[in-house]
């Protein structure tokens, strides 16, 4: 049975020489990763890591800011703070959410839910398949 794909986006990664430097196009952005210097890198951008936990908190910022401005809450700024941990048997992503303005405790708890229902949340902690070949 085929699978039928529907493209979302598309990413190109290129790396050099250098160590480890990459240069990340996504549509018409262009994003420096690189790795720390302890590790070899020179530090020159987020680590993969970093753009991982940016992509689930800027998603969580967004999705909640959605949310919010459908309600009409009164809320200024919303902020989401991001730990990564290594854990046995795998990953932790410890996530926190700050919000300034007028909200009461029922409305916290549901934009706690609503933080899980972000589609980079949703896809950590769905079911991901990658397929790699060679071009």
């Amino acid at each position: 049975m085929d699978i039928i794909k529907d493209s979302l986006l598309t990413a190109q990664a290129t790396i050099d020489r250098s160590h480890y430097q990459t240069i990340v196009k996504v549509d018409n952005h262009i994003i420096i990763s690189d790795e720390p210097i302890a590790i070899g890198g020179m530090e020159k951008g987020a680590s993969p890591q970093g753009l991982l936990l940016a992509s689930l908190g800027s998603c969580t910022a967004i999705t909640l800011r959605m949310y919010i401005d459908r309600k009409m809450w009164a809320v200024d700024e919303i902020t989401v703070d991001l730990e990564l941990f290594n854990v046995p048997g795998g990953t932790l992503i410890e996530r926190q959410l700050n919000f300034k303005g007028e909200l009461n405790d029922d409305q916290k708890k549901r934009l706690v839910q609503i933080a899980d229902a972000c589609p980079i949340h949703k896809m950590l902690t769905g079911n991901i398949k990658i397929e790699t070949a060679l071009k």
